[in-house]
C-alpha cells in the first residue's frame, strides 16, 4: 500500500519527489521534513531534486550528509556518461529521453538530458534540470506507488537504467522510422530541396545519439562491474541485460548512419544525373542556334558589299532561308552523330 503525501510531483521547492520504503512493505512519499528525519533502519529512500534549484542544493551541501566535493560534484554540469566509485558508494550519470515539451513534437526530436545519480546503501539521490523532465523516472516513479517497484539500491539502480534503455530504444524506433519514409520518398518524388535538408538533419541527429550512447555503454558495463557491497547478483545480470540491449540500439544506429549516408549519396547522385541532362540538352541547343547566330552576325555587319543589300530584292528572305537550312543542315547532323553513338 502507497501512502501518496501529494499525487503530483515538485509541490515542495527543489524536491520533485521522495519515496520511503519501509522493512515491512508499502510506499510512502515524504517531503522536506521527513526526509531530514531519514535513517536507515527506517528503510530504503530515494529522492529525486532539481539540480538547479537552490533548495536542494542546499540540502546537498548540508542536510544530506554528503562529502563536500561529493555534493558540488553532483551539482556540476558535468553531462557525459560515467561511474565513478567512492568507497562503498558510487556517483553516475546517465543521459535518459526528455518528455517532449509541445504536442508536435516527435519522439525523434526528442533530447537526451543528464541525470546526476548518488548511490549508497539505503538511499539513492537523483538529480535533473528543472526544465527537463525524463519520462524514465516518471515511469519508473507511477509503477513505485503502486507498490511493484525496487526496494534495494541495486534494484532500483537497474530498473532506473532499464528503463532509459527502453525509451532511448523508443527513440532510435522513431528514428528508424523517419529514416524509412525518407527513403520512400527520394525513391518516388526524387530529392528536393526540402529531402536533402531532413536527410541532413536526420544524420545529424542519428551521430549525435550515437555521440551519447557510446560512453553510456561504457558507463553500464562499469556499473555491473562494480564491488559495491550493496550491488547484489540479480541487480548486476540486470544491469548485463540492460547493457546488451544497449549494445543493440548501438549496432541500429551504426547502421541507419550508414543507411543515411548512402541516402545523401543517391541524393548527390540524382542531381548530378539532372545537371548532366540540362547541360546536354542546352549544349545541343547551342549547337543548333550557332550557324544561324553565325549568319545573323554576319549580314548583321555594318560594311559595304553585303549580299544581298540592295542588288538584290527580297534579301531578307534569302538571309531567313540559308539560316533554316545551315540550322536544318547541322540537326541532321547532330542527329545522325547520336545515333551512330547509340547504336555504337
Amino acid at each position: 500500500m502507497a501512502t501518496i503525501r501529494d499525487a503530483r510531483a515538485g509541490v515542495e521547492p527543489g524536491l520533485r519527489f521522495a519515496m520511503l520504503m519501509p522493512p515491512g512493505g508499502g510506499v510512502t512519499e515524504l517531503g522536506w521534513h521527513e526526509i531530514d528525519e531519514w535513517r536507515p533502519e527506517r528503510g530504503f529512500l530515494w529522492v529525486h531534486l532539481e539540480r538547479d534549484d537552490p533548495a536542494a542544493q542546499a540540502w546537498l551541501n548540508g542536510r544530506a550528509g554528503l562529502d563536500r566535493l561529493v555534493a558540488l560534484a553532483l551539482m556540476a554540469d558535468e553531462s557525459r556518461p560515467r561511474v565513478e566509485a567512492v568507497d562503498d558508494d558510487l556517483m553516475i550519470v546517465l543521459r535518459g529521453v526528455n518528455r517532449c515539451a509541445t504536442e508536435t513534437e516527435t519522439c525523434a526530436e526528442a533530447e537526451l538530458v543528464p541525470l546526476h545519480i548518488w548511490a549508497e546503501a539505503g538511499r539513492v539521490i537523483t538529480l535533473r534540470d528543472k526544465a527537463h523532465s525524463l519520462e524514465a523516472l516518471h515511469d519508473l516513479r507511477m509503477q513505485m506507488l503502486t507498490g511493484k517497484g525496487p526496494r534495494s539500491t541495486g534494484a532500483l539502480l537497474a530498473r532506473i537504467a532499464d528503463k532509459v534503455v527502453d525509451h532511448l530504444g523508443d527513440l532510435t524506433s522513431a528514428l528508424e522510422e523517419e529514416l524509412s519514409e525518407l527513403e520512400e520518398t527520394v525513391g518516388s518524388s526524387g530529392p528536393g530541396s526540402e529531402v536533402r535538408g531532413a536527410v541532413t538533419d536526420l544524420r545529424r541527429r542519428i551521430v549525435t545519439l550515437r555521440r551519447y550512447l557510446l560512453p553510456q555503454r561504457d558507463a553500464l558495463f562499469k556499473l555491473r562491474q562494480d564491488d559495491a557491497t550493496w550491488l547484489n547478483h540479480d541487480a548486476k545480470l540486470n544491469l548485463r541485460e540492460v547493457s546488451e540491449r544497449l549494445g543493440l540500439h548501438l549496432d541500429d544506429l551504426d547502421e541507419m548512419r550508414q543507411r543515411a549516408t548512402l541516402l545523401h549519396e543517391e541524393m548527390d547522385s540524382k542531381v548530378a544525373e539532372q545537371t548532366s541532362r540540362n547541360t546536354f540538352v542546352l549544349s545541343i541547343v547551342t549547337v543548333l542556334m550557332l550557324p544561324a547566330t553565325f549568319v545573323t552576325g554576319f549580314f548583321g555587319m555594318n560594311t559595304g558589299d553585303l549580299p544581298f543589300n540592295g542588288a538584290v530584292s527580297h534579301g531578307t528572305w534569302f538571309a531567313a532561308l540559308l539560316i533554316l537550312a545551315a540550322a536544318a543542315g547541322t540537326g541532321l547532323a547532330v542527329g545522325l552523330f547520336l545515333r551512330r553513338k547509340s547504336s555504337d
